[in-house]
């Protein structure tokens, strides 16, 4: 699908929620549920809050919707309501906001082969839950510029718009974030492990 496509669909999805389609709101949600999730679960520990705050971002794109003038894509619009829900809410939490502890059971996307056996498939389960907690120690900006970055496909540009940062500061984050993760794997576990 070529981005004109896209964004002519996107407009006339826009279009049909603010018109009152509630079928539209709901693919709205199902199309961008992935990218919630995916911000709210690295930016917010507490597994019984993630829900909640799912909720109340697309209660926001809801009532803000009207306000959308498409000048970046939906997803970037999107993505910044959620990473400013993010904020706020942790903002409120800020006692707990570094506690230390990041095995939550997230677990990152299946990695890529196909049906692999049984030792395979604990070794790549025990990698995934590895670094996810690893990725979970970082701080928030960082997990949160990589998730955005390596699991979301955006741009520096759009990480800028989502997060307020210039693009510098996007750049000097994600190169940190590499390093610290790179740094807290090898501190604990043997190369050979990993």
């Amino acid at each position: 699908m070529r981005s004109g496509d896209y964004a002519g669909q996107t407009s006339s999805l826009v279009a049909r929620v603010l018109a009152g389609d509630r079928q539209a709101f709901c693919q709205l949600v199902k199309e961008f549920e992935g990218l919630v999730g995916h911000i709210v679960f690295r930016m917010i520990k507490e597994p019984e809050e993630r829900q909640d705050l799912c909720q109340e971002v697309f209660l926001r794109v809801y009532r803000h919707l009207p306000e959308f003038r498409g000048d970046c894509k939906l997803s970037t619009w999107i993505a910044q309501i959620v990473y400013n829900s993010c904020l706020n809410w942790l903002q409120k939490k800020r006692p707990q906001l570094y506690d230390g502890d990041g095995a939550d059971g997230l677990s990152l996307d299946e990695l890529p082969g196909s049906h692999p056996s049984p030792e395979e498939a604990a070794t790549r389960q025990d990698l995934r839950e590895r670094l996810e907690r690893e990725i979970m120690g970082l701080a928030v900006p960082y997990r949160t510029v990589l998730t955005l970055y390596h699991v979301e496909d955006m741009s520096y540009e759009e990480i800028g718009r989502v997060t307020g940062l210039p693009q510098g500061t996007v750049k000097s984050y994600l190169f940190r974030a590499r390093k610290q993760l790179k740094d807290r794997l090898l501190a604990h576990y043997e190369r050979e492990e990993l």
